[in-house]
């Protein structure tokens, strides 16, 4: 990982060992250099079709969340903490796949070369840079969120919206990390299936990510929504009891059903006439610090639609937005604080054959090197039976073990 510092572009993606991931490809895949890159704010899903077609290359990067304003031709109001495209994919100069105890190796680079940056590797000094304690701190108080969840469960109660996700962002603007360090750390904690170390121009993504977005493997599409979250427990009695209590939570089975109806229906406008199916609704997963509701949707990709279609037909993830999507979109933009950017968006790969693999970027620290900026963003799902006192607890949960190793340093 201390190797990718040498690189303008790098990202590394860890599938961990938190859960048994049955569609995993890989246990790590880096991609470092770039050979070709596309930046795009504009016409982004036809600009990618056409980079994917020329290089007929690995692709890594990220669908920003902003790309909404493309997909549904609306506007933001809000003024970027820092600045990114909507979408930016790289064609690596090398990647390195290992797969349990094989490792598979493409570059453009001359064997000598790749034996060389292999030793390099191997012989790096691993040791750890104790990071500054960063103090981050809320973009909106408490009472100005519970506020902002009444008013949200107004729009509900008019209609207008069934479910809607809110966040809220913690920031410092003189921060000073490590990243390859802090994310070191981050993972080691989170030990998350679709992990992220992602490098571009000295804005890093850090991300421990419980969730996938979206993966095509062939003619198979897969979604994984998840919506339910417990904090555990160190006592296992108790940490049982509380699997029990999100197993049967009304509220969080309907929030869950909700957002997998959205997918179904994002995923059907490009499937083939009834292959749309939920493979496991409700289902339980344990992390190392939290319990999670994921659904699994699949389903079979028509020949008329190829994999750019696939994303822009389901981008921005229902998880992060809401039902019905458009209007969550609208109401997102008039409540939250901040613009997400990078938050709540996805990064994952492409391969030559049009398969890809994204993530949702929850979980995760966004640093602006030259700017001292760094950010992290918690959210939940609002709805009819939402307590607002209990939805800022459980974004609370959610931020709280990286809040604690960023004020640590360690």
């Amino acid at each position: 990982m201390f190797f990718s510092k040498r690189f303008k572009y790098s990202s590394i993606l860890l599938s961990n060992t938190s859960i048994n991931d049955k569609y995993k490809s890989f246990d790590i895949i880096a991609a470092f250099g770039a050979y070709k890159v596309l930046k795009s704010s504009k016409n982004s899903f036809n600009r990618l079709r056409k980079f994917h077609a020329s290089s007929k290359d690995w692709l890594f990067g990220f669908l920003s969340y902003e790309l909404k304003n493309e997909i549904f031709n609306i506007k933001s109001s809000k003024k970027p903490q820092y600045e990114i495209p909507h979408i930016l994919f790289y064609v690596p100069k090398t990647i390195m796949m290992l797969r349990k105890v094989t490792l598979e190796i493409h570059s453009f680079l001359s064997k000598e070369k790749v034996d060389k940056m292999l030793n390099d590797i191997n012989n790096i000094n691993k040791v750890f840079v104790k990071n500054s304690s960063v103090k981050m701190k809320a973009r909106e108080s408490r009472k100005e969120y519970l506020k902002k969840i009444n008013l949200i469960k107004n729009h509900i109660q008019n209609g207008d919206i069934y479910e809607m996700n809110y966040c809220q962002e913690f920031f410092n603007e003189k921060a000073s990390a490590d990243p390859i360090s802090l994310f070191s750390q981050l993972n080691c904690f989170s030990n998350s299936p679709f992990a992220v170390y992602f490098n571009f121009n000295n804005i890093f993504l850090l991300s421990a990510s419980p969730e996938r977005f979206i993966k095509k493997q062939g003619e198979k599409i897969i979604s994984q929504p998840i919506k339910g979250t417990r904090k555990r427990s160190e006592d296992e009695e108790k940490d049982l009891m509380l699997v029990n209590e999100l197993r049967n939570s009304k509220k969080d089975m309907s929030e869950n059903v909700m957002i997998t109806d959205l997918v179904r229906n994002d995923l059907s406008r490009t499937s083939e006439k009834a292959s749309v199916n939920v493979k496991d609704l409700f289902g339980i997963y344990t992390f190392n610090q939290v319990h999670h509701m994921i659904s699994t949707i699949t389903s079979k990709l028509s020949k008329s639609y190829d994999f750019v279609d696939v994303l822009e037909t389901t981008f921005p993830m229902g998880s992060m937005t809401g039902a019905p999507k458009l209007k969550s979109l609208l109401l997102i933009d008039e409540y939250e604080c901040m613009s997400r950017l990078l938050f709540s968006s996805s990064f994952g790969y492409i391969t030559p054959e049009g398969d890809f693999d994204f993530n949702v970027i929850i979980r995760s620290i966004i640093y602006d090197k030259l700017q001292s900026y760094m950010s992290l963003s918690v959210g939940g799902a609002i709805t009819i039976l939402s307590n607002e006192e209990e939805e800022y607890e459980e974004c609370m949960i959610k931020a709280d073990s990286i809040l604690k190793l960023l004020s640590d340093g360690r």
